[in-house]
């Protein structure tokens, strides 16, 4: 049986005709930086989140980046985040200068533990970013509590959970700046790098949107050193498109996130929780299992493909090694690296392949 990790080209096949007929519209137009479908994306962004600016920008990593840059946070600042989690998150804070203090994770949702963040404030924490991982928020009423008692701003990285709510608001919606990404294997994905920026401060909005543009505030003057971290109108009309059917998507992906954990549920593994109050997104289906390398075997045998997200914490990783954290600094992130494993996940999967795959599991 034929299973796709990602059924991209399922996707395709279900919107070509629209997808074709706006990129050529933009072929047509030869307008290809900004414009009308760019206008259109981020209105109909912003009327999706709740909030009142959504900022297209080059990819979810310059999201993050360019919301640090709005926050004038560099070097000799501290930012909180947490270790498990892609490495676009702490890279950015490295790459200005700025240090990434680490938190450890809870064990059933894999975010970062609130309780555990007042800890890590010091006269040098400047912002604390949450990543809303594997599609379900990080809690962020108790994030933005303390926050607001240490006068810190709060990002968002939601690059995996766009779609998902938390206490009935949006992702994206939930903080001072939320941060998504379209990479094509996201939830709401494009056909090449994209991502937006989110956040209802007038104030922020309109600094993020001359930072992304080489900080220009007209045609040639440049108040600020920006990037170029534009997201251009091919992206913006694909994606134009794919929001049109997001929340038929989303409600599929939940739905199929839902039969994983009840069919999975007298397995030897340890399925993913989604908190109460919370809807996830299932960017992954990702579940614990205590021997992966025999369980990632097993399935390849069966043509099966899987993942790991993510196999080493980054305080770990040799490129964060001159913060001086060590093997056991964290120690719920580093067994949830030893034993978790992604499923493939997307809303064209069908229950026969599904069954296929829980049978295998089970074996």
């Amino acid at each position: 049986m034929k299973i796709n990790f990602i059924d991209l080209k399922a996707q395709y096949r279900e919107y070509q005709s629209e997808i074709d007929s706006e990129v050529l519209e933009v072929f047509s137009s030869a307008q290809f930086i900004g414009g009308d479908k760019l206008n259109k994306l981020e209105n109909s962004l912003a009327t999706y989140t709740g909030a009142k600016y959504a900022i297209g920008c080059s990819s979810g990593t310059d999201a993050l980046l360019l919301s640090l840059m709005a926050l004038d946070i560099g070097e000799g600042d501290e930012v909180i985040t947490t270790p498990f989690t892609f490495i676009a998150t702490a890279e950015v804070i490295a790459f200005l200068g700025a240090k990434s203090v680490f938190v450890d994770i809870e064990e059933d949702s894999y975010n970062i533990d609130p309780t555990k963040i007042e800890d890590a404030i010091t006269d040098r924490t400047k912002a604390i970013i949450p990543v809303s991982l594997y599609g379900q928020c990080a809690d962020m009423d108790a994030i933005n509590e303390i926050a607001k008692k240490h006068s810190l701003p709060v990002i968002e990285d939601a690059c995996q959970s766009f779609g998902a709510t938390y206490n009935g608001k949006k992702s994206c919606n939930l903080s001072t700046i939320g941060c998504t990404s379209f990479f094509p294997s996201k939830p709401l994905g494009a056909y090449g790098d994209g991502g937006a920026i989110f956040t209802n401060d007038e104030e922020l909005a309109t600094k993020i949107r001359m930072l992304l543009n080489h900080g220009q505030n007209e045609r040639y003057k440049h108040k600020y050193i920006g990037i170029n971290g534009r997201l251009d109108a091919v992206q913006a009309a694909v994606l134009n498109v794919k929001l049109k059917h997001f929340d038929k998507e989303v409600k599929a992906r939940d739905e199929i996130g839902s039969r994983y954990n009840d069919l999975l549920e007298d397995a030897d593994v340890i399925t993913p929780k989604i908190c109460e109050n919370n809807t996830s997104v299932f960017a992954q289906y990702s579940m614990r299992v205590k021997d992966r390398e025999a369980m990632v075997a097993k399935l390849s045998e069966k043509e099966i493909p899987t993942a790991v997200h993510y196999p080493v914490p980054l305080h770990l990783q040799e490129a964060f090694a001159p913060l001086g954290y060590k093997e056991g600094d964290f120690p719920i992130s580093e067994e949830v690296a030893t034993q978790i494993m992604s499923l493939p996940m997307s809303p064209y999967l069908t229950e026969a392949q599904q069954d296929f795959i829980v049978q295998t599991i089970k074996g």
